[in-house]
């Protein structure tokens, strides 16, 4: 995953801390776009709030979780725009995959 994480076992773990690394995947394009299985992929330690970000590849017929379907889409958007304060949310309500 990076430098600053380690696989152990059946997990990811952060090798500052050894908290494990949550993740988060979602699609920025809608569905009619070629782009559409191009994604933003979020990992994350929330014990020593490092983080990375990259564009992932999700399979068109792959579901993937909106953590944040239940906002205004105004608040959706805003946390989109800065990935700390996203991770910030998911962190704070318990989202993201460990």
């Amino acid at each position: 995953m990076s430098r600053w994480s380690l696989f152990d076992g059946d997990r990811w773990i952060c090798v500052v801390c050894h908290e494990p690394v949550r993740s988060y995947q979602y699609r920025c394009h809608p569905p009619q776009s070629s782009g559409f299985e191009r994604c933003i992929g979020l990992a994350w330690c929330s014990g020593c709030r490092i983080y990375s970000s990259n564009m992932v590849h999700v399979p068109r017929k792959r579901v993937l979780v909106d953590a944040l379907a239940s906002l205004p889409a105004d608040d959706r958007d805003q946390l989109r725009r800065t990935e700390a304060a996203l991770i910030d949310h998911l962190d704070s309500r318990g989202l993201g995959q460990r």
